[in-house]
């Protein structure tokens, strides 16, 4: 009975009274609490946040850009690229080749405040270097680069050098690829070459036996065989007959050559245009994004937010020391 009595006059004890009987700690524990954080707060060293912004190019190839037709209008050079764009540019952006070449230039290593003979001084600037530069799509599908330094203007550069790498880490990715198959196209365009080449040859030789032009001259010996037999001149039309005979046995040769190199020609000329398109993407480069906004060095710091800290971990403690004191009330209660 007496358990019932105090748990209902416990429950129903309006919680600020129950708050101002255990005051002191309560409040002296916040206050300890808000003093430490502040403490600590200013102990966080400073940062500062540089921000490019861009949107991805539909295309950085000039053969698709600048040597293809394009009905559909999305490889012009001036379109902005959509969600698959960008999320290539992100892949690229946190790519070893980029955060690799930050690292070195910038010496992050020891300008993060690790020594090459520490142990894991490695993992720990790439970590420290993950949590310092970060990237994202944004709503407007263009991606955003942000970089926090202690050094304003080291925040800056270092976001601009990023956005510059962008360009010749994808270059070079797709140079090596299109090099490759310029290699191929050359091979097959030094063959076409030489096999047309040698067509030519034997349709020369057989030119120098009389053959100029087939269907023209077959006609016209043909007819002059026939009015030379209606008129008893033998002798012509043995002439005519050797020639003839050159014509059946090198006319169907003449034709098939005539024709393959014709068809050689134009697939020729086709391989052609393809090894300047490949050419182009191999040895040239255009810019695969639209730079927005470039990083400049901040005015104001963007961490730690003191007053942030402070008020979290103010009321941090306020709330735990409550729920510590509701525990040992309730212990005591059950003891």
């Amino acid at each position: 009975m007496e358990d019932k009595d105090y748990q209902k006059s416990f429950d129903s004890t309006n919680l600020l009274v129950f708050l101002y009987s255990y005051k002191k700690p309560i409040i002296t524990i916040t206050v300890v609490a808000a003093i430490v954080s502040a403490a600590v707060s200013f102990m966080i060293q400073e940062k500062f946040l540089s921000t490019v912004i861009l949107f991805p190019a539909s295309t950085n190839s000039i053969s698709k850009s600048l040597m293809t037709q394009d009905v559909t209008g999305k490889l012009d050079i001036n379109a902005f690229g959509e969600e698959e764009q960008a999320e290539q540019l992100l892949q690229i952006l946190n790519s070893d080749d980029i955060s690799g070449y930050i690292r070195n230039k910038y010496n992050l290593m020891k300008h993060y405040g690790f020594k090459s003979d520490e142990n894991f001084a490695l993992t720990n600037t790439v970590k420290q270097y993950q949590e310092n530069v970060t990237f994202k799509r944004t709503e407007f599908n263009s991606v955003r680069i942000d970089v926090l330094d202690h050094n304003k203007d080291t925040a800056a550069l270092i976001a601009n050098d990023i956005s510059d790498r962008l360009d010749s880490v994808r270059t070079r990715m797709q140079q090596e690829r299109a090099l490759i198959g310029l290699r191929i196209i050359e091979d097959e365009y030094k063959s076409m070459q030489t096999y047309m080449k040698s067509m030519d040859d034997s349709l020369t030789a057989i030119r120098k036996k009389g053959l100029t032009d087939f269907e023209v001259e077959v006609e016209q010996l043909t007819k002059a065989y026939y009015e030379a037999l209606s008129k008893g001149n033998s002798s012509i039309v043995k002439e005519l007959e050797k020639k003839l005979e050159i014509f059946a046995e090198y006319g169907s040769a003449y034709r098939s050559l005539t024709e393959n190199l014709e068809f050689e020609r134009e697939q020729l000329a086709l391989l052609r245009a393809k090894y300047e398109e490949t050419k182009a993407d191999a040895t040239r480069s255009l810019s695969t994004k639209f730079v927005v906004n470039q990083a400049w060095p901040a005015e104001k710091k963007a961490y730690p937010i003191r007053w942030l800290i402070v008020l979290v971990s103010t009321f941090s403690a306020f709330l735990l020391t409550i729920l510590g004191i509701i525990a040992l009330e309730n212990f005591r209660k059950i003891k």
